[in-house]
């Protein structure tokens, strides 16, 4: 079998009316106007006044973003897909591509924590109407970790070189887990590209805890980290919300003299 056309002469495209190419996406858009996201959007996103209308309906620009991603879309412009075919009447208020980049252009650092306000309380609810964490009354982890995202063009907010040298920016990210669910974000902090891992490590593990805790991880809880955010501090707030901890040790002069003081029959080996 081959092709009767020439490679120029052939193209495909998604036109159908009458076919609805992100079928799944119906349920997921039910479920989170059933846990507010659209009604969260609204009280918490406040962009300024503008004439072209940039940071007018917000809660309907979110769910776009949202229900985009969700479809697959990792670009602007990939955001027409939640316009082909017949998704204009199983949804309404899709906003166009480039309405959507612009009123994520829009956004600075203050936007951003607005944004992460709504998913915060958006989480709970969610927990409430679905299994999200199973077996978090018995058992749940905390990982904490940041990581370098490449940024391009010279005007972004925060932009910088950091331990990556990758310019960018630094966000950290607090990651929930059970021994029977899939991990779930349920905290995020952007932050400038230089910024040293562990700035703000004990707010923001503070903030993780309590999301976990108010999504019904009411068991043991354990916090676990790499040696960056080894620091009293972290430790404290942990302690603190009664929540154990598993951080690498750094490997400081002071901890290799502890250790070399250990008697050889005093270690305990691990099974």
């Amino acid at each position: 079998m081959r092709s009767s056309h020439a490679a120029a002469a052939v193209s495909s495209a998604f036109d159908d009316p009458n076919l609805i190419a992100y079928g799944g996406l119906e349920p997921v858009v039910r479920l989170a106007e059933r846990c507010g996201l659209p009604k969260l959007a609204g009280e918490h996103v406040r962009l300024p006044a503008s004439k072209d209308g940039t940071g007018a309906f917000p809660a309907a620009k979110l769910m776009s973003l949202v229900g985009g991603m969700a479809a697959g879309a990792d670009s602007i412009d990939d955001m027409d897909r939640l316009r082909h075919g017949a998704m204009g009447r199983l949804f309404s208020g899709v906003r166009a591509p480039s309405t959507l980049g612009s009123f994520l252009r829009s956004f600075t650092h203050g936007h951003v924590k607005q944004l992460h306000a709504v998913v915060r309380r958006f989480l709970h609810e969610l927990a409430r109407h679905t299994p999200l964490l199973p077996g978090a009354d018995q058992a749940a982890y905390v990982d904490i970790d940041d990581t370098i995202r490449r940024t391009h063009g010279y005007a972004k907010q925060g932009t910088g070189y950091g331990y990556s040298k990758v310019k960018g920016l630094n966000a950290l990210l607090g990651v929930v887990s059970t021994p029977l669910s899939a991990p779930v974000i349920a905290a995020t902090r952007l932050r400038k590209g230089p910024s040293n891992s562990a700035r703000g490590a004990a707010a923001f593990v503070a903030e993780t805890i309590r999301t976990a805790r108010a999504c019904g991880a009411n068991g043991l809880l354990v916090l676990r980290a790499d040696s960056a955010f080894y620091g009293a501090d972290v430790i404290n707030a942990c302690r603190a919300l009664g929540a154990r901890f598993s951080i690498t040790m750094r490997m400081n002069a002071s901890v290799k003299a502890t250790i070399a003081r250990i008697d050889e029959d005093a270690w305990t080996p691990i099974k």
